[in-house]
């Protein structure tokens, strides 16, 4: 990875972006893709969707720039905010975490006195801004403001650490293939979506507007190297994967087919996922007006879903490198 890779990673992973606020992110990816598409606009629901023109079939790619985050749904008298989830949030997870608001607010995350751990829940915690009183707080947030957690990048070795992975990973991918695309036949509609964390609900009406011949999604999923894991065949490092299914999608064969040959064409590692919780984008994609044949890559991940999510650099370079080789490639489906 070269410094502006980093600088853009770094960039998107930072950014404040929880799902139906992502104006922030958006900005960001579409100054980072304009002068590489034909086209480039934003629909109804937010979605960014960036065109690469083509004789061929339409192909829509989709990448969520969404991530989890919280919601503020009350101040009590000293200042002290309550709060319930936006996606995927564990309170274990959240405890003593900092969370960053859209101006720029910053909090951390406290709980009540519990005599057993076993009861906490999201309702037995609070966000404490530093503020004194319920009307100092109010000056900074409102009800129903979201915050995301913070916490910047790392690189630990081979590894990237950060919050937002899911999926900034997959915009960072996307991003650069449809930088590194020479030429396809191919209509390629990049697709960088909201609200995937609360149902994948951006994807769902992109897909009905450009309704595509084929769909992938870009997303993360989870790993079983880790020690006394969930067992999975899916570990860091061993290159990108091509998703068979998950709780949202049974993959075209033909999709998947199309992926494991144009690895194996391009001596590109790449693992066999079955996650057996979850889904992506492509749930939505697949199911789209009379069905779109739609298939994944995944980008290995471990910690899904808290402050330090983590991915391989040498899977993000493969699966950078696979996504561009089959869209180079004339779509016959």
């Amino acid at each position: 990875m070269n410094h502006e890779q980093h600088t853009l990673l770094k960039k998107l992973l930072e950014s404040y972006g929880p799902s139906g606020n992502e104006e922030k992110i958006r900005d960001i990816i579409r100054e980072e893709i304009r002068d590489y598409v034909t086209e480039i606009r934003t629909d109804t629901m937010g979605n960014l969707i960036a065109i690469k023109k083509g004789s061929g079939k339409k192909v829509m790619i989709a990448s969520h720039m969404d991530e989890i985050g919280v919601i503020i749904t009350g101040i009590d008298e000293k200042g002290f905010l309550r709060f319930s989830n936006v996606g995927g949030v564990s309170p274990y997870v959240s405890l003593g975490q900092r969370v960053l608001f859209q101006d720029g607010t910053l909090g951390v995350i406290g709980m009540e006195d519990l005599e057993n751990m076993k009861d906490l829940k999201l309702n037995k915690m609070y966000i404490d801004i530093g503020a004194e009183t319920k009307e100092e707080a109010a000056k900074k947030v409102q009800i129903g403001d979201m915050a995301c957690f913070y916490q910047p990048m790392a690189v630990l070795e081979k590894n990237i650490v950060s919050k937002g992975l899911d999926d900034r990973i997959g915009c960072f991918v996307a991003i650069e293939a449809l930088k590194r695309i020479q030429s396809s036949t191919n209509e390629l509609y990049f697709v960088f979506t909201v609200q995937e964390e609360l149902g994948l609900r951006g994807a769902r009406t992109a897909a009905y507007g450009l309704n595509p011949d084929l769909g992938i999604a870009i997303d993360v999923t989870s790993t079983g190297d880790t020690p006394k894991a969930k067992p999975m065949a899916v570990e860091l490092g061993k290159g990108p994967a091509v998703k068979v299914m998950d709780k949202s999608v049974l993959c075209h064969p033909i999709v998947k087919k199309m992926m494991i040959d144009t690895a194996n064409q391009n001596q590109i590692p790449y693992q066999l996922e079955v996650l057996e919780f979850g889904g992506t984008d492509s749930g939505a994609i697949h199911l789209t007006r009379s069905g779109v044949p739609s298939g994944v890559l995944s980008i290995p991940c471990r910690y899904i879903h808290t402050p330090s999510e983590m991915v391989s650099k040498n899977d993000v370079e493969n699966a950078i490198l696979l996504l561009t080789k089959i869209l180079e490639k004339p779509i016959s489906i």
